[in-house]
């Protein structure tokens, strides 16, 4: 059975993973304390924790609140910053058997292309993932991700200082994420990443106030793999570059789904949080499937869901 797929297959440094299943950022912090018990090595790519050129302390707590078919989290993208990263985990991952791909998000273009420069190169990187779902702060407080031209820019500043095949992740506060999607293509994504959590709040009644200290956060989990499976298959219908989705993923069948609805792989992200085996247990399920129905290449099922015959 091969499930092996690729997830820059128009870039010169392919990004090869031996299997579609992939950790979420910032769900799976990165991978140094779950990889003492489970063989990261069988996974297809794990993905770092956002990353910002500064150390960030994330936002004040309670900043997670369980939910009734998922959760909604306001960590404020705590993390070590990119100098810590570079030399306390790229060691660690470049002895490790999958790849490593990182997180960056900035607040300006100069930020985004700051990361790519210094992380290129980098021993133990394989790839970027760009968070497009932060506010624009020469833009008013626009999320980058939801304008064209704004999204397209910071793919070209990426592009233009790092060598490293990237993901874009995209944003799903849009109406329609086809235009999105086409023009970060357009600009030289290698892949996307559809989608990210959805803006939530929750309300603690015998209080009276908001449950996250922060007011607001981001919604994910079962709830919102309706929504994420749309943008999927819209996505795919519009780029010729990889889709990576993300969103609602918490068995096996569900990352079927979304292959057939055109992803070349899935992120596993809050299931992580009930099972910390989630990924290792979704990729057994998907081999479990493709032997019951007789599929011995995954790409046979990518897009089925968009054909018309």
């Amino acid at each position: 059975m091969d499930l092996s797929v690729n997830l820059a297959p128009r870039h010169k440094v392919e990004l090869l993973l031996r299997n579609p299943v992939m950790t979420a950022s910032g769900t799976f912090s990165n991978g140094i304390e779950i990889g003492k018990h489970f063989d990261l090595g069988a996974l297809g790519a794990i993905i770092s924790k956002g990353t910002t050129i500064q150390p960030r302390k994330g936002n004040p707590t309670p900043r997670t609140v369980e939910t009734a078919a998922g959760m909604i989290n306001a960590i404020g993208f705590q993390n070590i910053g990119v100098g810590a990263l570079i030399s306390t985990l790229c060691p660690v991952w470049e002895r490790w058997d999958v790849p490593a791909i990182v997180n960056i998000m900035g607040y300006t273009l100069e930020e985004y292309g700051t990361l790519a420069a210094r992380l290129d190169g980098v021993p133990g990187v394989a790839g970027l993932e760009v968070n497009i779902s932060c506010p624009n702060v020469e833009a008013g407080g626009l999320e980058f991700g939801q304008d064209p031209h704004h999204a397209a820019a910071v793919v070209r500043e990426v592009a233009g200082a790092t060598s490293l095949p990237f993901l874009v992740k995209l944003t799903p506060s849009v109406a329609d994420v086809r235009p999105i999607a086409e023009a970060v293509a357009r600009a030289g994504a290698h892949a996307i990443s559809v989608t990210n959590t959805i803006p939530a709040m929750a309300i603690d009644a015998k209080r009276r106030r908001p449950v996250i200290a922060n007011g607001f956060g981001g919604l994910s989990g079962p709830a919102v793999k309706p929504i994420a499976m749309r943008n999927v298959f819209l996505s795919s219908s519009v780029v010729d570059i990889p889709v990576v989705a993300s969103g609602g993923i918490m068995t096996g069948l569900d990352a079927v789904e979304f292959i057939m609805a055109g992803a070349t792989a899935v992120q596993v992200g809050t299931a992580t949080f009930l099972d910390p085996a989630a990924p290792w247990n979704i990729l057994r399920e998907i081999e479990e499937w493709c032997a019951a129905e007789g599929v011995d290449r995954i790409e046979e099922i990518r897009g089925v869901a968009r054909r018309t015959d």
